[in-house]
C-alpha cells in the first residue's frame, strides 16, 4: 500500500529535499506541495492524502492553524526548534507528532510511516518534555468531558496506561489482556472521546490530571 503525502513548507528547497527523501522509498509518494497553510488545507481537502507534513511556521497561515482545520488527514509537524509551546499547540490541534528539520532521512521516513499507520511520531523523552510544558495549562479544577464518563472501567484502565506512553504490547502485559483486545479498547477510547490518535489521548489525560510527567515510560508509541 502506497502512503500518499502532502508536504507544506514555505521554502521550495526544503520541499524538494523532503520529496526526494520520501519518494526514494517504494511505499511513499508525495502527491502535492504547498507553500503555506491555506494551500495545505486545499490540497488535503482535494487529494485526501494519508499524511500532511506541515512546517509550523509558514506565511499567510501557519502549520498550527492548518493542523486545526485539516480533519481528514493525519498530521506530522516539522520545526527548526526544539520542544516549545508551538509543539504543544500542534499536538492540541490534532498533530500526531513532530519532527525536527535536522532529523535524519531515516527518522523522517519512520515518522511518516508511523503516522500513516495511526501511531504517534513522538518518542517518550520528547513526549515527557512536551507534556511538562502542557501540564501548567491544565486547570487543577478541570472536570473530565462528558465523553470520559462514558468509558467503561476497562477502557479507563487502558487510557491510564496509554497516557503513560506504553505500547499496546506493554499495556496488554500490564493488564493481562491480549494485544488485539488492547488495540480494540484503544480504538473505542479514541472514538468515544473524538480523538485522532494516541498523542491526543495522552494530552487529554495530562490536561485532566490523570497522570503526571514522571509516569511516562514505554519506548514504542
Amino acid at each position: 500500500m502506497t502512503i500518499r503525502v502532502v508536504v507544506a513548507d514555505d521554502q521550495p528547497l526544503v520541499r524538494s529535499g523532503l520529496r526526494t527523501i520520501l519518494e526514494a522509498q517504494g511505499d511513499i509518494r508525495v502527491v502535492g506541495e504547498a507553500g503555506d497553510g491555506e494551500e495545505a488545507i486545499h490540497l488535503c481537502d482535494s487529494l485526501r492524502p494519508d499524511v500532511a507534513l506541515l512546517d509550523i511556521r509558514m506565511p499567510r497561515m501557519d502549520g498550527l492553524e492548518a493542523a486545526r482545520r485539516i480533519k481528514s488527514t493525519r498530521i506530522l509537524m516539522l520545526t527548526t526548534f526544539s520542544v516549545d509551546e508551538y509543539v504543544v499547540e500542534a499536538l492540541r490541534n490534532g498533530a500526531s507528532g513532530f519532527l525536527l528539520k535536522d532529523a535524519t532521512p531515516e527518522d523522517l521516513v519512520k515518522a511518516v510511516r508511523a503516522v500513516a499507520a495511526g501511531d504517534a511520531a513522538l518518542s517518550p523523552p520528547v513526549a515527557r518534555k512536551v507534556l511538562e510544558l502542557a501540564r501548567p495549562r491544565a486547570s487543577s479544577s478541570a472536570s473530565a468531558p462528558e465523553a470520559v464518563g462514558e468509558l467503561s472501567a476497562r477502557e479507563r484502565e487502558v487510557l491510564m496506561e496509554l497516557a503513560k506512553g506504553l505500547s499496546n504490547q506493554e499495556i496488554a502485559a500490564q493488564l493481562f489482556l491480549s494485544e488485539p483486545t488492547v488495540k480494540t479498547h484503544v480504538s473505542h477510547i479514541l472514538a468515544k472521546l473524538g480523538l485522532r490518535d494516541r498523542v491526543q489521548a495522552v494530552v487529554l489525560a495530562y490536561d485532566l490530571g490523570l497522570v503526571e510527567p514522571r509516569h511516562l515510560g514505554g519506548d514504542d508509541w
